[in-house]
């Protein structure tokens, strides 16, 4: 059988260019990350267009991701020059099946992140290649109702709680805005900020009594937020109409609120609770597959991907930050000076207590961001009892860490074997 046939039998359901078994002059860049149509064109133009051999720029979902990279290894042969995606992504692949980058010569400038791109091994299996992360914003309207004495830039659960009550009392409306809509982001935040804020922990602690305190918090926030929320995927829309004040997104959601109207809005660190700042740094980076067509050609663009200036590009074009040193220029989009300060200040907090993304989960990644998806619509939207609920959803979480065997990662402590759920 050709690798031809082996290759279109693999890749039954997922789209495939139609160059995708042809020899190429151009690098594939096959990614998870910049999909939405207008960051992938600039990443083309932008970011990509001054790498002389050229880029064919690809993003998709992370299921036909996955799918195409195991089919073209499992072939033996391919056509993916380079693959861009999360940090858990990667983290999910045989180290086997990636080219050794040490000898590139290229790294981040956080030896945290150069050690995670090792994924365990003693040799970096990706170069990380940008990060961002999840922040708060709000309408400088929603200023005024502060509680008395808190400072935005370390606000605490309850003072975060407090100040959408008040405003929600003032202007008679529930101005607090949430991603839970079929595409927000919500998982993460009960992911990598009110669990760990809570519990010091995502998998071991997820049915603690501290969870149950976390989950009775949330219920009082949810009290003060706008109910359309449900139908939230990008907060940047509810901040310009103003539909919400005071709101909680990712870092690249934000930031149309704050180019275009960048004085009417203020950007500022996740809330603290009893276990600390939690907050989750998204970290992606780049890898080369052992059956990349041209090697040389591929090693190349990930070295041009990590020159400072293409880093200002990217970060132009996504607002995902570089991960090397780079001096920033005066002319930086609102949205990027607004959301890397807020970044800046929460990693630097003294109580920062910073968690991973889910990673060693392979397949079973959306099954595990389910559980709390699930948790939060039983809890919350149904009302029904917190200890029942995760009672229920425990024995969910458990047998997906025992299928996949990954380790914990932080903030909970490291394991042996499968993450257990305590």
């Amino acid at each position: 059988m050709s690798f031809k046939t082996k290759l279109a039998g693999a890749m039954t359901g997922v789209a495939v260019l139609t160059s995708a078994v042809a020899v190429q002059a151009e690098v594939l860049f096959w990614s998870t990350q910049a999909r939405p149509a207008e960051e992938a064109q600039a990443m083309r133009v932008e970011v990509l267009g001054g790498f002389g051999p050229g880029v064919d720029y690809q993003p998709n979902e992370a299921g036909p991701w996955l799918t195409r990279f195991k089919a073209e290894i499992e072939a033996g042969s391919g056509s993916i020059g380079v693959l861009g995606s999360l940090h858990g992504d990667f983290s999910s692949l045989d180290a086997d099946t990636l080219m050794d980058l040490d000898g590139l010569g290229v790294m981040s400038s956080s030896e945290t992140f150069n050690n995670l791109a090792k994924l365990g091994t003693d040799s970096m299996q990706y170069v990380p290649w940008m990060q961002a992360s999840y922040i708060m914003a709000a309408n400088k309207e929603a200023l005024q109702y502060l509680p008395e004495g808190a400072n935005i830039d370390a606000l605490s659960y309850d003072e975060l709680i407090q100040w959408t009550a008040n405003v929600h009392e003032a202007v008679g409306q529930p101005k607090f805005g949430f991603p839970a809509g079929p595409k927000g982001l919500k998982h993460r935040f009960f992911q990598g900020y009110l669990y760990p804020s809570y519990t010091n922990g995502v998998v071991r602690t997820f049915a603690s009594p501290e969870a149950v305190t976390a989950w009775e918090k949330f219920k009082e926030l949810w009290a003060h937020t706008n109910p359309a929320s449900t139908n939230y995927n990008f907060l940047q829309e509810q901040l310009l109409s103003g539909d919400a004040w005071i709101v909680f997104d990712h870092t690249s959601r934000l930031a149309q609120a704050f180019n275009e109207r960048p004085d009417d809005f203020v950007a500022f660190p996740a809330p603290a609770g009893p276990t600390g700042r939690g907050f989750m740094p998204v970290l992606a980076g780049v890898a080369i597959p052992e059956t990349a067509p041209d090697k040389d050609a591929a090693m190349a663009l990930v070295k041009y991907l990590l020159k400072p200036e293409t880093q200002l590009a990217t970060l132009r074009a996504t607002s995902f930050f570089p991960v090397v040193d780079v001096d920033l220029p005066d002319d930086l989009p609102p949205a990027v000076r607004a959301a890397g300060d807020a970044v800046a200040k929460m990693s630097a907090s003294p109580d920062a207590n910073p968690g991973l993304l889910p990673a060693g989960l392979g397949s079973k990644g959306g099954d595990f961001n389910r559980v709390f998806v699930d948790t939060f619509e039983r809890i919350v939207l149904a009302g029904q009892p917190i200890d029942r609920v995760l009672a229920d959803q425990k024995r969910a979480l458990a047998k997906i860490m025992d299928d996949t065997g990954a380790p914990c990662w932080a903030p909970d402590a490291p394991s042996d074997g499968a993450c257990p759920v305590e």
